[in-house]
């Protein structure tokens, strides 16, 4: 091959047509970047996302304790429009110092953005901010649509692809954690990449990856459980030497950065823990019984870790589906055992659904179309109806159904997909009809 046949090859970096289709994407990027900014400007709430951008300007340009209560009364204005009552949740930063440091970013755009535009105002600061999240977290939603499928082992036809990222996006707790600025989001594409790296065996990746998800444990407690269970058992020390080397590196910078975080987090994780005790199962359950002898929460809780418990004992030496069977029930089931309830954490119930669906599609030869489309627009449509119930009469059923249903409703059917699995009979439906 000739010099010039070299340098004429080199100059080709990209066709015509894959340039058209960069410049699509880009332009559709900077569309949907400009139309998430303008809802942030209108959009109420943000308040997730608010608490932790707070905490990490207050921290580089206003020399304030990120954990501090000057920080949670920002946030609670917005929620609350006032300080927030002692039984109200009261958005105290909570996260390790490591973490807050990913949203450094966010928190520094305004001011690269007040460079080229010098008459940038600060009422724009935040809604830039939650539009860049946005972005991010809607390419999240996309992304996590597309692994929870690889992990089902599933080829789903082209419109039950396009009607499940549509589910992901639009579906109610989805716009719940989009609009609250909710980091599940994050957190389900982080442990569905986890998942990805134990099935591909990058044990080092998916110790790196479980350091980042080692937060909100309200939201996946009893995966990272399930993680430590799976590596004991399988003897795979990758996992830990990955987490090890990831959250030494991370704990140096946080605390190179910040010496003293340390005890102030501890303080706000605990008063976070207090705060919360009026969100969870025991606090509903007793609104509901209140003449009940026993904690109804409680012993919910306890046989609920029991039965996870058992189908981890079973799941770490089978086939990697029936892992992920046993992942998707550890975060239907994290909400149930005490932790706080947040109805924008139940985006994680994404997993549990597409496996379900992934199952109807594989059993269920002739009305798999009809079944996997109830299935979704079921799922779709109720949590809409009852917030719709819930807005208009202002009765605390619609709420507390809002809350608990989703996990409970989730646990159903994945132990439903496991009966489908276990029993050998053809599904009731494909019956109906069938000639004698």
């Amino acid at each position: 091959m000739s010099f010039q046949d070299i340098r004429r090859r080199s100059r080709k970096w990209f066709s015509a047509e894959e340039i058209r289709l960069l410049v699509f994407v880009l332009l559709g990027l900077a569309v949907l970047l400009a139309a998430n900014i303008s809802l942030a400007r209108i959009l109420p709430g943000g308040e997730w996302l608010y608490l932790r951008w707070s905490g990490a300007r207050a921290f580089l340009f206003e020399q304030v304790e990120p954990y501090s209560t000057t920080i949670a009364e920002r946030v609670q204005q917005v929620v609350y429009g006032r300080n927030a009552f002692s039984s109200e949740y009261s958005y105290v930063l909570n996260d390790p110092f490591y973490i807050v440091l990913l949203y450094t970013p966010l928190a520094v755009l305004p001011e690269f953005a007040s460079i080229f535009f010098r008459s940038f105002s600060q009422s724009l600061y935040f809604p830039l901010a939650r539009g860049v999240w946005m972005l991010f977290a809607e390419g999240a939603l996309v992304g996590s649509v597309t692994f929870a499928i690889r992990l089902s082992e599933w080829e789903p036809p082209r419109w039950m692809l396009i009607s499940l990222i549509g589910f992901s996006i639009f579906g109610y707790f989805s716009l719940n954690s989009l609009i609250s600025n909710s980091p599940t989001i994050f957190l389900l594409f982080l442990y569905l990449s986890i998942l990805l790296a134990l099935r591909s065996f990058n044990d080092e990746l998916a110790g790196a990856l479980l350091v980042l998800a080692a937060y909100q444990w309200e939201v996946g407690g009893l995966f990272f459980l399930f993680v430590l269970i799976f590596m004991i058992a399988n003897k795979r020390w990758g996992i830990l030497t990955g987490f090890g080397m990831s959250l030494f590196v991370l704990l140096v910078v946080s605390f190179l950065s910040y010496p003293g975080w340390g005890l102030p987090y501890f303080r706000a994780a605990l008063s976070g823990w207090y705060r919360s005790a009026n969100l969870n199962l025991d606090s509903i359950l007793s609104f509901w019984f209140p003449d009940s002898k026993f904690s109804l929460g409680a012993i919910s809780a306890i046989l609920l870790v029991l039965i996870v418990f058992i189908e981890w004992l079973g799941a770490v030496g089978s086939h990697f589906r029936r892992v992920v069977w046993a992942a998707s029930l550890s975060l239907a089931a994290t909400p149930l055992i005490g932790f706080a309830i947040f109805p924008p954490n139940h985006v994680v119930l994404v997993l549990p659904l597409i496996l379900v669906i992934a199952l109807i599609w594989e059993r269920w030869h002739r009305r798999r179309v009809l079944a996997g489309a109830l299935a979704l627009t079921v799922a779709f449509i109720v949590p809409f109806i009852l917030y719709i119930f819930n807005a208009t009469t202002n009765e605390r059923v619609y709420s507390d159904l809002l809350t608990l249903l989703p996990p409970v409703a989730a646990i159903i059917a994945l132990y439903w997909m496991r009966w489908q699995v276990v029993r050998s009979s053809r599904p009731w439906l494909e019956q109906v009809g069938a000639r004698p």
